[in-house]
């Protein structure tokens, strides 16, 4: 008989407490926030149970966190039972909606951006899957920098960082601007296209205006700079930035607090955010759930989080990707319903 799942589900308010007494204790744990901020998950890491929860930082960006062992990350093994799953070719085929589904949506989208009430607007939709892999395979299998696994609720693959914090330094690194790689000359394509450099500018901003809420001297260390992403289908180039700046010395005591000052991501709803959060419930028609919002480690000292984008959810004996970009005036329907599909892949080659 198989056990139930044993974590309750916190609201708003329990998360802002629990994540608070957690950090100023210094007790490592695991959380997982929902993209409205309502509901999540607060796992100390005594209580991870593998059977029913995995989470690996797979590329660490700290000092501390590279110093830190495989073994010593939560939910770090490679079984579940038996050996791991060996795929030479993995069968993965998509059931979007239609263009014409897809255009309902957009055109509501950039309505509301013609008449001022969103400059960017992040418009996601899901998809179906027919995949010879579940979501355990999925995580065992995939490559990305953050890998979250639910028992029977989701997988998550995702590239992005949310937030990191390390030494009272707190950073964010905003992904907005994705290029089929084997486009020639791809990489100045990204870079100096005019739509991609107004969305990207305005996450930066965003982000920066964020940032500045909870921290002092924020800057844009980094702007613009590109990396190739993997997957199962092909390579991308993904053009992030890096923002950061310094907390008061005893941000664990509030870190609650400041992540939730943060959320919902800019990056995967748009600004103004409050407007735009308002766009996209009545344009999207589904609910994102789990999906771009936000998981992270904290360690007893430094936090390291991840945006969940790459993002796959059991629904009854389907599995269904999620998936969306950026909108602003000057976005083309066809190029963005390509990306929406683009970005329905996993990260296992």
């Amino acid at each position: 008989m198989s056990k139930p799942f044993p974590y309750k589900t916190l609201n708003r308010q329990q998360l802002i407490s629990k994540i608070n007494g957690t950090a100023a204790s210094k007790t490592p744990f695991l959380f997982v926030i929902d993209y409205k901020a309502e509901s999540g998950y607060v796992i100390k890491a005594e209580e991870l149970d593998e059977e029913f929860v995995r989470f690996e930082i797979q590329e660490p960006r700290t000092k501390s966190q590279e110093s830190r062992t495989k073994s010593q990350e939560p939910g770090s093994k490679n079984q579940e039972s038996g050996s791991k799953k060996q795929i030479e070719k993995i069968q993965w085929k998509l059931l979007p909606l239609s263009v014409n589904e897809y255009q309902s949506k957009f055109e509501n989208v950039q309505a509301q951006i013609h008449q001022g009430n969103s400059f960017l607007t992040n418009l996601t939709q899901p998809t179906e899957i027919n995949t010879d892999l579940t979501l355990f395979d999925l995580f065992q299998l995939g490559s990305a920098k953050y890998k979250l696994w639910i028992k029977d609720r989701f997988t998550m693959l995702s590239p992005e960082t949310f937030i990191q914090i390390n030494n009272r330094m707190i950073s964010s690194f905003p992904m907005k601007g994705t290029i089929d790689a084997s486009i020639p000359n791809a990489e100045n394509q990204i870079l100096n296209d005019s739509k991609e450099k107004a969305e990207h500018a305005t996450i930066v901003d965003l982000i920066r205006n964020d940032l500045s809420i909870v921290a002092q001297q924020v800057e844009v260390t980094r702007y613009r700079y590109v990396e190739k992403i993997k997957t199962n289908k092909q390579e991308l180039l993904q053009v992030s930035s890096r923002i950061s700046g310094y907390l008061p010395e005893n941000y664990n005591e509030h870190l609650g607090d400041i992540i939730f000052s943060l959320l919902p991501a800019g990056s995967i709803s748009g600004a103004p955010k409050a407007k735009t959060l308002e766009i996209i419930d009545r344009a999207e028609g589904y609910e994102r759930g789990f999906y771009t919002g936000i998981c992270g480690w904290f360690d007893g000292s430094t936090l390291d989080s991840a945006v969940m984008i790459r993002f796959l959810e059991q629904q009854g004996d389907k599995l269904i990707f999620k998936s969306g970009g950026g909108i602003t005036a000057q976005s083309d329907l066809q190029k963005e319903y390509e990306e929406l599909i683009q970005k329905a892949y996993v990260p296992v080659y």
